[in-house]
């Protein structure tokens, strides 16, 4: 294997902020003393913390900004923000996450999901979880073929070239409340980069890998359980301190 690096950052990321709130360990301040020589034993650390609730950062993109760009990611810098989202359990951070980052997993309605062929068995899993959820479930032709196969209902959406209505109208409508697109291609200009250009157009929550997909209906599992909770990360970390002089994040 050939290993690359993309960049070296000779400062702290921004993933430190992060780290602090999530553990309640003001890390700046302690990386900051022990550089002036001050051990962390005469900070009073003696262990690291091992928290025992979750917390998920996720990451915040301007692409409402600019029509017809495609989301789908790649090693650049695209992200102008990040949020983090706090719970006991993965779903629930991983909800809140996503509530923080301006996207609203739906509790009702119609999803729209393809998957690229390499993902293809996943398929009907992550269908047949929505459709238990109650989700009325849309896809294209090969997608749905599978759909049908294992007993699940689905509708057919014609591909763009296909005709109409298509998912793009049924975009423009309001008739889809979640898109799951894993790209087989990439760029503005292919069917799939106009479907997810679209769907953030038209205030779509879009879900472009097996591994969101799969955080996604988690969280949408989970919301049917229970609500989401609000904590004050102070209240989550009223002492920080055996280290004198140091408080809780806020």
């Amino acid at each position: 294997y050939k290993v690359y690096v993309l960049e070296v950052n000779p400062r702290a990321s921004r993933t430190v902020p992060f780290v602090a709130k999530a553990t309640g360990m003001p890390v700046a301040k302690i990386a900051v003393k022990t550089m002036v020589d001050v051990s962390l034993a005469e900070q009073g650390i003696d262990s690291a913390p091992i928290p025992t609730h979750v917390s998920v950062k996720e990451s915040v993109f301007p692409f409402v900004k600019f029509h017809g760009v495609d989301i789908v990611l790649g090693p650049e810098m695209r992200s102008t923000g990040e949020v983090m989202g706090t719970s006991d359990s993965f779903s629930i951070a991983f909800a809140k996450s996503q509530l923080a980052a301006g996207v609203v997993l739906p509790s009702e309605g119609n999803i729209f999901i393809s998957l690229a062929e390499r993902a293809k068995p996943h398929l009907v899993g992550i269908a047949r979880r929505l459709d238990k959820l109650g989700y009325k479930l849309f896809a294209t032709r090969g997608n749905a073929r599978l759909i049908r196969e294992a007993g699940i209902e689905v509708e057919v959406v014609k591909k763009l070239q296909e005709g109409h209505p298509n998912l793009l109208d049924h975009l423009i409508d309001g008739r889809i409340r979640l898109v799951i697109n894993t790209p087989s291609g990439k760029g503005a200009r292919t069917d799939e980069g106009r479907i997810r250009a679209a769907a953030v157009a038209s205030g779509v929550p879009c879900i472009t890998t097996l591994q969101a997909a799969d955080a996604a209906v988690g969280a949408m599992e989970a919301l049917r359980r229970q609500q989401m909770n609000v904590q004050a990360l102070q209240d989550r970390f009223p002492q920080v301190s055996a280290m004198s002089g140091t408080a809780s994040p806020r």
